[in-house]
């Protein structure tokens, strides 16, 4: 019997010193281009997803209008579309990013969902104001207001239906006719 309790004891405390020998001195994957570890994707997501479940909020506390969509379009161009891309247009870099940037103007396969519409807005929200750890989404919530964080979410809940012509505009990645007027000349 002391054996056995003695093995079991020893397999405790080798086992959590042969992690930690292999995270310090091993080659674990933590380059982008490094295969995940196992069952990476289930043990991050199952608590995000509960996380944001519970703390998401339940209803914008502005409307989905034309004004909301237009500035929502103008935070997206300067805050997300260097990750996320624009409309037609993906990031140059999100396919070498791990865990890979969704492309939010892009449909999903064999589906007419665009990018995160299928989500409720409050999840959106949760992860523009949070950021996610570990996946190069920062938190917004120091850099914006509510009322720009709303915007964003509630322009990309409605990505898969038709938008004012402004935003699809400014989404697509087209510079604004009042900025090419206003910009100096320059004189020889």
């Amino acid at each position: 019997m002391g054996k056995l309790l003695f093995g079991v004891i020893l397999g405790f405390l080798l086992a959590p010193a042969a992690v930690f020998a292999w995270l310090r001195w091993g080659h674990p994957p933590v380059a982008v281009s490094d295969p995940p570890l196992p069952f990476e994707r289930q043990i991050t997501h199952g608590p995000l997803n509960a996380r944001i479940a519970s703390e998401m909020p339940a209803a914008p506390p502005i409307q989905a209008d034309e004004g909301s969509f237009v500035a929502g379009a103008g935070v997206y161009r300067d805050q997300c579309s260097a990750c996320h891309g624009f409309y037609g247009k993906p990031s140059q870099f999100a396919p070498h990013m791990y865990p890979r940037a969704p492309q939010l103007w892009e449909k999903h396969r064999n589906s007419a969902v665009v990018g995160v519409s299928d989500d409720p807005p409050g999840e959106t929200y949760w992860k523009v104001a949070n950021g996610i750890r570990l996946s190069g989404m920062p938190s917004f919530k120091s850099l914006l207001t509510d009322t720009q964080m709303w915007q964003v979410s509630l322009l990309l809940a409605n990505a898969d239906k038709p938008l004012p012509p402004a935003a699809v505009s400014i989404v697509s990645g087209e510079t604004p006719a009042a900025a090419q007027t206003a910009a100096p000349e320059t004189t020889k």
